[in-house]
């Protein structure tokens, strides 16, 4: 096993152009952050906090604590051996080419889906700022800016990412400030909470410390992205320290950006205010005075959309690239132009988004986007399956061989088969809740058509060696 530090670009299939390391360090750890950061952590929190109350606090830790050693895992991978394939690619060398199939179709799949529901989300948010503008027109013009950035070249991508997760960044570090300023009775005019909203209205836990658990879940799928970065290695001008840093950082990230912030929400709002699940953000800023709240947070919202778009178009086209390459992708899906840019990839990740777009133009919703959806939505239990096996699989052979990682997952092998543990009691979970049992059993469906025929790629490849 070694470390392809030196490299100067990513292979592409029978000698065509390759992928192009061009994304440089401050770019790179956008991309993590803005990985984090989604439209889920404004919009979604409301809901957390309302279901779990000031436990979602709870919910927020145990799922950050979750997603921080699930990226452990990854990085002790990705630090080794940094590829665009990221965790599709070790699970094909790890397990068999039929799991790198069908989890890298299975991402990517579920990051295009991702495109469709963030352009039309984006064109609603533009038409409520501006009732002149029509929703679909908007966000047919997000899709055709953001996927002709991405077929530029890849310093577009990174560049524009850079600048969404910037925005975001310094939204949420004013909100905290601001927060706590009035918290600490620091803010004039606004009476210090103390404990009133935290342990009054029914109590920290309200509703039970059992509706902590699918408050857990939703605040998981709102943290995917935060894999995005090992992704984006196999293009980063030095991969390695990139991908170590961005991981490193994580524990951080989700304690300021999740954590922090939501507490200053569950402090400052009583849960069960009718504003918390609408616009917990903007509740929070109108209640210390700030003008023009709504506003402010539809615009960043929307900026927090359109870096997910970005980054969805981005990483599917990657994945594919990723699988062409190893022969697990149509060939063309591996080409790339001389600026290093899979086109065909980019296009084909762009194509649910455009599809959604008219299909939004024509009816306000479709049989076929609800299944898109739904068929998607427990990808990421998967994802982080995957990975966890991967590494169990990776770091016993690395033993054998006598090679001792860079990064090193903590407490293993016990955490990563607790780990193994908490996702298959998800997996039950999710399988026994009527509000969660057909999106599961969409995915699964669609899972096992994509294993199949990763199987029946595997059985044909040894019977022709």
């Amino acid at each position: 096993m070694t470390t392809p530090e030196t490299r100067t670009e990513t292979a592409a299939p029978h000698d065509e152009p390759a992928l192009k390391p061009a994304l440089a360090d401050r770019q790179m750890s956008m991309i993590a952050i803005g990985g984090v950061i989604g439209a889920g952590l404004f919009v979604g929190s409301g809901s957390v906090i309302k279901s779990a109350g000031p436990a979602a606090l709870v919910s927020y830790a145990a799922s950050g604590l979750l997603v921080v050693l699930v990226m452990r895992m990854l990085a002790e991978l990705s630090v080794t051996t940094p590829a665009t394939g990221s965790f599709a690619a070790y699970a094909s060398r790890e397990l068999g080419s039929w799991a790198g199939l069908a989890i890298g179709w299975m991402y990517a799949y579920s990051w295009s889906v991702t495109v469709g529901v963030e352009a039309v989300v984006g064109g609603g948010l533009v038409h409520r700022l501006l009732p002149d503008v029509p929703g679909w027109s908007a966000a047919l013009l997000f899709m055709v800016v953001l996927t002709g950035a991405n077929l530029v070249a890849v310093r577009a991508y990174g560049e524009s990412e850079f600048w969404f997760a910037l925005v975001k960044v310094i939204a949420i570090v004013l909100f905290i400030v601001l927060g706590v300023l009035a918290i600490a009775g620091l803010m004039p005019g606004v009476d210090a909470p103390g404990t009133t909203n935290l342990l009054h209205h029914g109590g920290f836990a309200p509703h039970g410390w059992y509706a902590v658990v699918p408050a857990a879940l939703v605040v998981m799928f709102a943290l995917n992205g935060a894999e995005v970065v090992t992704i984006a290695a196999g293009e980063a001008v030095r991969p390695a320290e990139a991908v170590r840093k961005a991981v490193r950082s994580t524990v951080t990230r989700i304690l300021i950006f999740y954590i922090g912030s939501v507490a200053v929400i569950v402090t400052l709002l009583p849960h069960d205010s009718a504003s918390v699940t609408s616009s917990p953000y903007a509740a929070v800023l109108d209640t210390l005075g700030i003008p023009h709240a709504g506003t402010a947070m539809d615009v960043i919202v929307l900026i927090a959309v359109l870096s997910c778009l970005n980054s969805g178009i981005y990483t599917s086209s990657r994945m594919m690239f990723a699988l062409a390459a190893n022969g697990e992708a149509p060939r063309f899906l591996g080409r790339t132009n001389r600026h290093g840019v899979p086109v065909a990839g980019v296009l084909l990740a762009s194509i649910a988004g455009f599809v959604t777009v008219c299909a939004n133009y024509f009816v306000s919703t479709t049989a076929v986007f609800d299944f898109l959806v739904n068929s998607s939505g427990s990808v990421i239990v998967l994802l982080y399956l995957t990975i966890t096996i991967t590494q169990l699989r990776a770091r016993a052979r690395a033993d054998r061989e006598g090679f001792v990682p860079a990064v090193r997952m903590w407490g293993h092998p016990y955490l990563s088969w607790l780990i193994v543990l908490v996702l298959g009691a998800m997996l039950i979970f999710l399988a026994t809740h009527s509000d969660t049992r057909r999106s599961l059993t969409l995915t699964l469906s669609v899972t096992a058509i994509a294993v199949l025929a990763g199987a029946i790629r595997q059985s044909r490849r040894r019977s022709t060696s």
